[in-house]
């Protein structure tokens, strides 16, 4: 963890819904002039799209159906440490981008499945902010949660994970139900052993529960909305919390254990504004101070 160059860590699995949490955080980095550099979890992969499919095929071959994206080895983890310790120690890391379909083509130059050029990023900013699969990652060999000052995890039920990921890959990448559910079941071994223990290191959760049925995610028709959730938001520390001061400000909500406060779904994006924007404030003036100094 660093005073002079904070890091900033959101960590979901793939259908989580970790790119709304990214775009609330955008919100707040504008509206309160805060310069954040930006790293995306598929930035490392180890994998173009085409090489991810050749060593699916040969792990399977091998009698390895659990490898996937979610797979530690699938990923270039020791590369994501030393731009989190390097940012934290200097104000300056590296990364790149996955380019996912062709508008990103377009806009970085590179087919669709492959990957741009690594490059610096950090200068003249105030702090990191990382989201994907990993950030919050700690093993023997390697450890990225213990560079990140803010730790974020997004995880809904896993029923509403599944539909959330079959909808969007069925309607951005083409894929059938048939093969978002091969990809699902190859990914539970990791998601066990590697995604899920990452959420006992973050420092706060929030997850969305729907209150509809879900009990088959794959013939579910459409995505729970907003309005048929409710979202529990646990901190691992709540000493500093104000719960009287949310439950008062975010209407029908309640504290369901003592680190934790149960909302509407729709007021997820109002709670996250709530309760991110001063922790971001004091990050960023106690960065700035100490950069001074």
């Amino acid at each position: 963890m660093s005073q002079k160059y904070p890091v900033i860590s959101v960590v979901g699995s793939s259908g989580a819904g970790t790119s709304t949490v990214k775009h609330t955080f955008e919100q707040i980095f504008r509206r309160e002039g805060v310069n954040a550099a930006m790293i995306e979890g598929d930035a490392f992969h180890r994998f173009n799209r085409m090489e991810m499919k050749a060593e699916v095929e040969r792990r399977n071959n091998a009698g390895d159906h659990t490898f996937s994206h979610f797979s530690l080895d699938a990923n270039l983890l020791s590369e994501l440490e030393n731009s989190f310790r390097a940012f934290s120690e200097t104000g300056r890391g590296r990364t790149r981008n996955y380019v996912h379909d062709t508008d990103e083509a377009q806009k970085y130059g590179v087919p669709p499945g492959h990957f741009t050029e690594w490059r610096d990023i950090g200068e003249d900013c105030d702090l990191l902010f990382y989201e994907g699969l990993h950030g919050a990652v700690a093993t023997d060999a390697v450890n990225v949660a213990q560079y990140a000052d803010m730790k974020i995890g997004v995880v809904p039920v896993i029923n509403l994970e599944w539909i959330q990921k079959i909808h969007r890959d069925r309607a951005t990448r083409g894929y059938t139900t048939e093969a978002v559910q091969d990809v699902i079941l190859r990914r539970m071994y990791s998601y066990a052993h590697e995604i899920t223990p990452q959420f006992t290191q973050t420092d706060i959760n929030f997850q969305r529960v729907p209150v509809v049925d879900t009990s088959n995610p794959f013939v579910a028709r459409w995505i729970p909305t907003a309005d048929e959730s409710l979202v529990v938001i646990r901190f691992r520390n709540p000493r500093g919390i104000d719960f009287a001061y949310l439950t008062s400000m975010l209407h029908d909500s309640w504290m369901s254990r003592a680190n934790s406060i149960v909302i509407p779904g729709n007021k997820l994006d109002l709670a996250m504004q709530l309760i991110l924007t001063p922790m971001i404030e004091r990050i960023v003036e106690r960065a700035r101070r100490a950069r001074k100094l």
